[in-house]
């Protein structure tokens, strides 16, 4: 038994010492980032979200798609249903059969996923030099560093490459890339987009902003579940008072 414990415990840090290996190999050590949602009481600032969404619709969601997220799910981030619905009217998809069996193309419904940009793999390589740009639904739990990793990747082009970095011909050079050579050229900049609610959109708040909104994209069950265990923790302590209370009005007359 003592045997198997130690074999477990021996593999569980071979795993952790291969991971932490294979993070200072992809050079993907980011500093660390404060976000609202950290922490017990965590929380997502909708505001934010709203903006966050913003940067995607006009500038993410030319190459990257969100497909685990569904139209209507904006509602959760603020957006009213008239919104959503034009929103999700923007795009086609197809649908059927008709009456005569065959398919059709209409706008899409709050009901529908997110539309991804390119049709199938091979066109969005195509149309992007080779690379196929990663669908973004679950990027932030996805990648090493999960939103820090994110924000300052964003942040992370450099203008020219190191001198004695050899950067390949159609790759962009990222401080924070797995290997620095990106295929995804700059994407943020000052002014880029208009925010709605009049907010400055400076490069460092886009990043955060985008940042934002993919993690609830990623975790759009965080608040709820933050709730429910304050409330689960709150009702243990609750039990465990009354269950002290009750062991010494039991014992209070036993005699020793």
């Amino acid at each position: 038994m003592m045997r198997k414990f130690i074999l477990t415990a021996a593999a569980a840090l071979g795993l952790s010492l291969v991971a932490t290996s294979a993070q200072a190999a992809g050079g993907v050590k980011v500093p660390d980032e404060s976000w609202t949602w950290e922490g017990l009481f965590g929380y997502y600032d909708k505001a934010q979200l709203q903006r966050g969404f913003q940067v995607y619709h006009d500038v993410c969601a030319n190459c990257h798609g969100l497909k685990l997220v569904a139209y209507r799910n904006l509602t959760d981030i603020g957006l009213g249903e008239d919104q959503v619905k034009a929103i999700a009217a923007e795009k086609e998809v197809e649908d059927g059969p008709d009456d005569a069996g065959d398919m059709f193309m209409r706008p899409a419904m709050p009901s529908d996923r997110f539309v991804s940009p390119f049709p199938n793999d091979n066109a969005a390589r195509f149309a992007n030099g080779g690379a196929l740009p990663p669908d973004l639904s679950l990027i932030n739990k996805a990648r090493m560093g999960g939103p820090d990793y994110v924000y300052h990747l964003m942040l992370g082009f450099k203008d020219e490459a190191p001198e004695g970095f050899e950067l390949p011909d159609g790759k962009y050079y990222n401080e924070y890339f797995p290997g620095h050579a990106i295929s995804m050229p700059p994407q943020l900049m000052e002014g880029l987009v208009e925010y709605a609610d009049g907010t400055e959109a400076s490069e460092e708040q886009l990043a955060r902003d985008i940042t934002a909104f993919l993690n609830w994209a990623a975790e759009p069950e965080l608040e709820a579940r933050k709730s429910l265990g304050i409330k689960v923790m709150l009702f243990l302590l609750v039990l465990t008072a009354m269950l002290y209370a009750l062991k010494r009005k039991i014992w209070a007359d036993v005699e020793h």
